[in-house]
């Protein structure tokens, strides 16, 4: 164990050599093993944010690592301008396991969505016949689908997008969860709707039921792509294999990552039917790093134990339990509990001060969670998490909720 001083230590060097991009709960995390992790100096806690659902898996699970360092023994990289014997096998079992016909890797999600968002407008123009540089997009407001140049432009929050401009044209910006606002947004450039199934930066906000049924209907109607942003809904983070089976639809596009990986090598995938993904050719698009072996080999492997071991199952069962648990808890300051499988949020009533000072009572506690828009209190341990320690988290959540009020 270290001296009680290196967190402190580290904290400080973060502070002098490092951007000021990110606020985090003051923890150093030195060591993480199934729903836990240990910080430098040997305090263990419950993971309940699982690095955005990168860590759906639990940390360091066994198989996920023995695959990543025997695969590390072999091969790593070739670049794609050789061809490697995991890339082929990785498509085959996403493919079925998914029902896609066409799959594009790459490495973070926010580049799976700079992906589909080139292919889409290449399809608007090749295939729907829309005039060269007017192709549309619709987003959702509130949406966060990453942080690059492009992502951003499209962004509602003006901190995410503030200082960045200009933006690049071509996205039309629709009330999340409002029909009406997709339907009017519509126009005959419209090439696609990029919308995550829920909404998990901006709170766990779910939409009202029916709303993507009929969002497909549209789509059909007007020969819109429908694009699902995955990346923190799927992979059973809502206790479904994909968000969308919740209404009973399938995406055209649907972009997967962070939980891919296990949480172990950067990886994502861009899920397509044959149109969309079939207009690239060679030279148009591609990444140094995206379909390497190490990690399809990890991916494979990823996809497998979240199968095998039922964890889908375990995140709809224990997340139902988790969120009724949350809403027993008679706190003034608590204003409604939001979520799907393990992907809950706990809304604060204004007047509480924000969420940020529950959560680092939180981490006092033996958890650890993370706020988001001021006022909540986000959770989504991972799947592997059992009644007994939801139990001990819920017996937690009361003492701070309750504790705090006033």
């Amino acid at each position: 164990m270290q001296t009680a001083s290196a967190a402190a230590e580290l904290i400080q060097t973060e502070a002098h050599l490092g951007a000021h991009n990110y606020k985090p709960i003051d923890v150093v995390i030195g060591k993480g093993e199934g729903v836990h992790v240990w910080d430098v100096d040997g305090n263990r806690y419950l993971d309940c944010l699982s690095a955005y659902s990168a860590v759906n898996q639990g940390h360091c699970h066994p198989k996920i690592l023995e695959t990543m360092v025997e695969q590390a023994k072999r091969l790593t990289l070739t670049s794609r301008a050789f061809r490697n014997d995991q890339l082929a096998p990785f498509y085959e079992e996403i493919a079925a396991l998914t029902g896609s016909h066409k799959v594009l890797p790459m490495n973070s999600g926010a580049e799976a969505v700079e992906s589909a968002i080139k292919a889409v407008r290449k399809w608007g123009y090749e295939v729907k016949g829309v005039p060269e540089n007017q192709a549309e997009i619709i987003v959702c407001s509130n949406n966060f689908h990453g942080r690059t140049l492009g992502v951003v432009g499209f962004s509602t929050d003006p901190v995410a997008r503030g200082g960045f401009g200009p933006f690049a044209p071509g996205f039309r910006v629709a009330a999340f969860g409002d029909i009406e606002a997709f339907e009017r947004a519509v126009t005959e450039n419209t090439v696609a709707f990029l919308v995550e199934p829920i909404q998990g930066e901006a709170g766990v906000i779910i939409p009202p039921e029916g709303y993507f049924r009929r969002v497909r209907e549209i789509c059909d109607d007007k020969n819109i792509t429908l694009i699902l942003d995955e990346i923190q809904t799927g992979l059973g983070r809502t206790g479904k294999l994909l968000a969308e089976e919740h209404e009973e639809i399938e995406a055209d596009v649907t972009l997967v990552g962070k939980a891919l990986s296990g949480g172990f090598y950067p990886v994502s995938a861009v899920l397509s039917n044959s149109d969309v993904l079939g207009v690239l050719r060679p030279g148009q698009h591609g990444s140094t790093f995206g379909g390497n072996p190490l990690a399809c080999a990890v991916a494979r492997t990823a996809l497998k134990v979240l199968v095998e071991e039922g964890m889908i199952e375990n995140s709809e069962a224990q997340g139902a339990y988790f969120k009724a648990g949350l809403e027993d808890i008679r706190a003034n300051a608590v204003r409604e509990v939001r979520g799907r499988g393990l992907m809950i949020a706990v809304e604060l009533d204004p007047s509480a001060g924000g969420a940020r000072r529950y959560c680092e009572a939180l981490k006092e506690q033996g958890i650890l969670c993370k706020d988001t828009h001021e006022h909540s209190i986000r959770i989504a341990p991972p799947l592997i998490i059992d009644r007994m320690q939801v139990d001990w988290a819920l017996e937690r959540f009361d003492r701070v909720l309750t504790g705090l009020d006033g």
